[in-house]
């Protein structure tokens, strides 16, 4: 039997990422991340919205981009898969929880503007003075950014 683990989510971190790093060296992030999902009722036709919590974790460069670029609030695109930890706690109470482990991720917000990380907007290219050319080459592009990490 085959089998596929594979999760892709678009939503708002609900904290501040926390980055650590292991004995080794290899930097690791937790964070949060609520995501929407709005529908309608069957009976009544009437809009609602549900939010939905996921927890989060980002390994090695990945995990230091998290951290350094995305703050609670801004929106954040990730590829990953679940991963179910189980534990015992001090008091010998048994513990779990599922989380998804990032694989790939898009930052999503503009360029960082006053206080605090990223915009929380969505992101628009860049709009370009020249008039578009007659001929139906694409246009070289000049707004790409130099100092993007990634």
């Amino acid at each position: 039997m085959a089998n596929f683990n594979r999760v892709i989510l678009l939503g708002n971190l609900t904290r501040d990422p926390e980055l650590r790093t292991t004995p080794r060296g290899t930097a690791v992030c937790q964070f949060g991340m609520a995501v929407n999902r709005t529908y309608r009722t069957s009976d009544s036709g009437e809009t609602q919205e549900e939010t939905t919590f996921v927890d989060l974790e980002a390994w090695g460069k990945q995990a230091e981009i998290i951290s350094k670029y995305v703050t609670k609030g801004n929106p954040l695109f990730v590829e990953g898969r679940l991963k179910f930890d189980s534990w015992e706690s001090k008091e010998g109470e048994k513990r779990s929880k599922l989380k998804v482990i990032v694989e790939n991720m898009q930052l999503m917000g503009g360029r960082s503007g006053g206080e605090g990380g990223q915009s929380s907007g969505s992101y628009a290219p860049a709009q370009r003075s020249n008039a578009p050319s007659s001929s139906n080459k694409p246009a070289p592009s000049d707004d790409i950014e130099e100092d993007v990490p990634f």
